[in-house]
């Protein structure tokens, strides 16, 4: 069944309010989900027992993992929907969302039971043992076998917005905060399961937001399709190729955070203080940033499986001068309340300096960190997720490790911080002159000069009025 024009939305229409509302939006769908985690801190260390608290912060790592596979097979799934929209074929796009549910699915069953058949041997290599291993443990097997719950959910959120349905897509997310927010509560205090209770109040959070975002995907879309093995045969290579780099590109991002705490605390625990407080005040105010890629995908991939590289490319623009004026106005902000915050958190010494310099002239490098996200939307979603994969592990080592290690020697801790941002920019422009490549040569690996478009013969319509 053919779309109507209004359908693929993303095709027409001013480029910057599309990119303004996708990122805004699913911005707060990732604020929930810091808003559940940090819930779950909160009542955690409310028990006053550390063993709990530390025993939360290592399943939360093995945990990961388990994210970060859920995180690709929704790229994944954002990105075939929204090209079989652009190509103006709904079945087809039915039957990339059915597809990619089920892989989800498999892959939510197979993760829980090679984990847990091994948890005592990955709970050491995080660092965990005795008494605290053990909590970890438990806590683990209450909610990893709902890592399906978690894929099915990231998959309905991906196939919303790739229908262009922004304002639906962040509301699983805010429910499930919302039901984290009043069973934790219930279940750590009133019913006294304390660290168990945390972890069902997850599990009835994940369900809670898996239903309603199915629920919203097929009644206001009839995104999904009854599953078919021809087509999953044909979808599970497609979506594989596009998930699993996005997965090892994941995965990156605790590996540079990892070097950099190393790095400071060599320079003492005030340091490290800092860098903490630092490492919390980040998401919350680049929660914007950590949407772009997420928010962008839709609106390439539905231009490109149109054929608009003209609107390809505007896209790359506008997310860029979002990006730009957004990270101007939080930065003007953290300076001014720069005084207030560090007083809020009692910082006084190199903590203070810390906090100073990244909510003084610092701020302005978020700039860097989210040129790189446009950038892997464009990668993910115009058939080269691999250049992803490649900038963000290079980000995360050879533009962290030696940059924080030489900037450090000279200027001590806030040479660490400014080292990161030195690389970060190295790389944000190694990711954005990429970006350009293949949206200017889409059917060519700007790399390698082999052709990845299955049709050679792709419609390129060359007017630029995208505004």
């Amino acid at each position: 069944m053919a779309l109507t024009e209004t359908t693929a939305r993303f095709t027409q229409g001013n480029l910057f309010r599309h990119v303004t509302v996708m990122s805004v939006t699913s911005s707060l769908g990732i604020a929930a989900i810091f808003a559940v985690d940090l819930i779950d801190v909160l009542f955690i260390s409310m028990l006053g027992q550390t063993e709990l608290a530390a025993a939360a912060g290592y399943a939360g790592v093995v945990m990961f993992f388990a994210s970060a596979m859920n995180i690709g097979l929704s790229i994944a799934a954002g990105a075939l929907v929204a090209r079989g929209l652009g190509n103006r074929n709904r079945r087809l796009a039915a039957e990339h969302a059915a597809s990619t549910t089920v892989v989800a699915l498999a892959f939510g069953a197979l993760v829980p039971l090679v984990t847990l058949a091994n948890i005592e041997f990955l709970l050491g290599l995080v660092g965990a043992e005795g008494q605290v291993a053990e909590l970890a443990a438990r806590y683990l097997w209450i909610i990893l076998p709902t890592t399906a719950l978690s894929g099915l959910s990231m998959v309905a959120v991906a196939v919303l917005r790739a229908h262009g349905d922004a304002r639906d897509a962040m509301v699983p997310a805010l429910l499930g905060a919302a039901v984290n927010g009043i069973a934790d509560p219930i279940l750590i205090f009133a019913l006294g399961l304390g660290l168990d209770g945390a972890a069902i109040a997850t599990v009835l959070a994940r369900l809670a937001t898996a239903v309603l975002a199915l629920w919203l995907a097929q009644s206001r879309h009839r995104a999904f399709c009854w599953p078919d093995a021809k087509c999953l045969r044909r979808d599970l290579r497609d979506a594989l190729v596009i998930a699993l780099p996005a997965m090892l590109g994941a995965v990156a991002t605790p590996v540079g955070a990892a070097i950099i705490t190393r790095e400071m605390a060599r320079h003492g625990s005030d340091a490290v203080a800092g860098m903490a407080v630092i490492n919390r005040l980040v998401p919350f105010v680049s929660a914007v940033i950590l949407a772009l890629s997420g928010a962008l995908g839709p609106i390439f991939a539905q231009n490109f499986g149109a054929g608009r590289m003209d609107r390809v490319l505007g896209t790359f623009h506008e997310g860029l001068r979002f990006l730009t004026i957004y990270v101007l106005g939080v930065s003007a902000l953290l300076f001014v309340l720069r005084e207030p915050v560090a007083d809020l958190f009692d910082a006084s010494g190199k903590m203070r300096d810390l906090l100073y310099l990244f909510m003084g002239p610092l701020a302005l490098a978020m700039i860097f960190n989210g040129a790189i996200f446009v950038a892997n939307a464009a990668f993910n979603n115009l058939g080269h997720p691999g250049y992803s994969t490649l900038v963000n592990w290079g980000r995360h080592t050879l533009g962290t490790w030696p940059f924080a290690v030489g900037f450090g020697m000279i200027w001590g801790a806030e040479g660490v911080l400014v080292g990161q941002a030195v690389g970060g920019a190295i790389f944000s422009v190694l990711g954005l002159w990429l970006g350009l490549r293949v949206i200017k040569a889409p059917c060519r690996d700007p790399i390698s000069a082999h052709y990845t478009c299955p049709d050679q013969r792709m419609q390129v319509v060359t007017n630029r009025s995208y505004r």
